[in-house]
């Protein structure tokens, strides 16, 4: 089996607020994987850098092959990822919102 989520010492600071440092784990095609840990331990911090969301400071994340952060346009095609907290513009009028949304679900 090959490994579909790989990171290897991947590092994201916010100055002196703490994010993740050197996170290296290979998750392998087919395998069940938990990502636990409390608050602030840096999950969220490590799900939007490998959804290309957020740019490491240092080290490397694939998913599937593809970089994280520079292909992130192909790595989304392959992942569906939903955030545990979301917000949406509240400028945006629900109708443009619904219409949105329905593009996402097509995608």
């Amino acid at each position: 089996m090959s490994a579909i989520i790989q990171t290897d010492q991947l590092t994201k600071s916010y100055g002196r607020s703490r994010g993740i440092l050197d996170v290296t784990f290979d998750i392998q095609e087919g395998e069940v994987f938990g990502f636990l840990g409390p608050n602030g331990a840096g999950k969220t911090t490590t799900m939007r850098t490998l959804m290309g969301l957020l740019r490491a400071n240092s080290g490397s994340a694939k998913i599937g092959g593809l970089d994280c952060w520079a292909q992130s346009t192909e790595v989304k095609k392959l992942v569906g990822y939903l955030p545990g907290e979301f917000t949406f513009d509240p400028g945006l009028p629900g109708r443009r919102l619904s219409n949105t949304w329905a593009t996402c679900a097509v995608a």
